[in-house]
């Protein structure tokens, strides 16, 4: 007996999912539970677990290669004699046979249009195979698995018996990436976005992050961008039309603060949520941003970990950029972009003095926050952070 794994569908968006890594090879023996493989889909690499017993007799995707969602992902089985060919093969016929002329595909091409078994259609998207360039050998010239298995090894011959050079380097776009690209599309084209932009001198931050960092250890440290969440979320509490959402028909204002940190991570951003940031302190705010971002670069954030943001931050400080601005997160209604910390002469009292000044953008979306309302937001937090005593009072 072998039991069909195929591609889950891991968040209630996904069409495809790409395999990061397998955590098991063909032949090891699997319990139920034991971690298979990390799959990315289109918000976060995902562990999957199995929910069988038996052995891995087969990998229908590679290590970095992407596959649709219910498409063949692993075999299997009680024994390893399976034969797992007879099992792809039946699962081909049987598919074909219930139901040929809806499960085969039709593709049009330039001269004819070519039909392929369900099978055959997956490892040529698998192996980024051509189909114009396969002569299907079964019934009415249907390409099956053996014409792709054929061609593959004739391809790879061909290749290592010739050298080229290129001047370029093709990159397959992840599925993060080309989601990132979908949704900030969106978002510009759709929100009609402004920015606001202010000054802040930090003199009395540094002071107040020193005092609080003197006797603490190295990774309990809070940093400027957690000092900045926390203003972030008591300016939202007393300008709440700034936390908020629009949609056709209304707009929603959120009770909550829940704030979105934007993380680089190798291919792209993603942006775990801090939830009821203005009930928390500043140490459970540094605790909770270390233990996402670290789970967020090696791609072991939930799906759920990065949603229900009603307010975002961009901190690009840390690079040493001192002004830019953002695309909004939809469905945050702002985002706000963080620069660094520049030391520069300023003006007090009449006198010429140095001054530790700090640039912040507000990108906002003109169909829910009018540009009084924005400036209202940006002296609000620059009452916080030039005197943080009133964070705590």
């Amino acid at each position: 007996m072998a039991e069909l794994i195929t591609m889950p569908r891991l968040s209630d968006t996904m069409e495809e999912g790409t395999v990061i890594k397998w955590h098991k090879k063909v032949g090891e023996k699997i319990s139920e539970g034991d971690l298979l493989a990390e799959i990315e889909t289109d918000k976060a690499i995902q562990e999957f677990e199995s929910e069988f017993n038996g052995y891995l007799l087969y990998l229908g995707v590679p290590e970095g290669k992407t596959a649709k969602v219910n498409s063949i992902l692993a075999i299997i089985g009680e024994s390893t004699k399976i034969d797992v060919n007879n099992i792809l093969s039946l699962y081909e016929t049987t598919t074909t046979t219930t139901n040929e002329t809806k499960n085969d595909t039709t593709i049009p091409t330039k001269n004819e249009r070519l039909l392929i078994s369900p099978l055959a259609k997956i490892m040529a998207k698998q192996k980024s195979i051509s189909l114009e360039d396969i002569k299907g050998s079964g019934t009415n010239g249907r390409i099956i698995k053996r014409d792709i298995e054929k061609y593959q090894i004739e391809f790879t011959k061909k290749n290592n018996d010739t050298t080229s050079s290129r001047t370029a380097n093709e990159v397959i776009n992840s599925s993060i990436r080309k989601v990132i690209a979908k949704r900030l599309s969106e978002s510009k084209f759709n929100a009609p976005h402004y920015y606001l932009m202010i000054d802040i001198d930090m003199k009395n931050s540094i002071k107040s992050r020193s005092i609080i960092n003197k006797n603490l250890k190295e990774e309990d440290k809070i940093s400027f961008n957690d000092i900045i969440i926390k203003a972030a979320a008591l300016s939202l509490k007393d300008n709440p039309k700034i936390n908020s959402s629009w949609k056709e028909d209304k707009t929603i204002y959120h009770r909550d603060i829940n704030i979105g940190v934007a993380i680089a991570v190798e291919d792209g951003l993603l942006v775990p949520v801090i939830r009821d940031v203005d009930k928390k302190s500043l140490r459970q705010i540094s605790l909770e941003v270390k233990e996402k971002s670290r789970k967020a670069r090696d791609r072991k954030i939930y799906q759920e970990e990065m949603e229900g943001s009603t307010f975002t931050i961009s901190n690009l400080g840390m690079f040493g950029i001192e002004s830019f601005t953002s695309i909004i997160n939809q469905p945050n209604s702002c985002i706000l972009s963080v620069g660094a910390i520049l030391e520069k002469p300023i003006i007090t009292n009449g006198l010429v003095v140095s001054g530790n000044i700090m640039k912040l953008s507000l990108a906002c979306d003109h169909r829910v926050v009018d540009g009084v309302i924005g400036s209202f937001y940006l002296q609000s937090i620059k009452k916080y952070l030039e005197d943080p005593i009133n964070m705590i009072i």
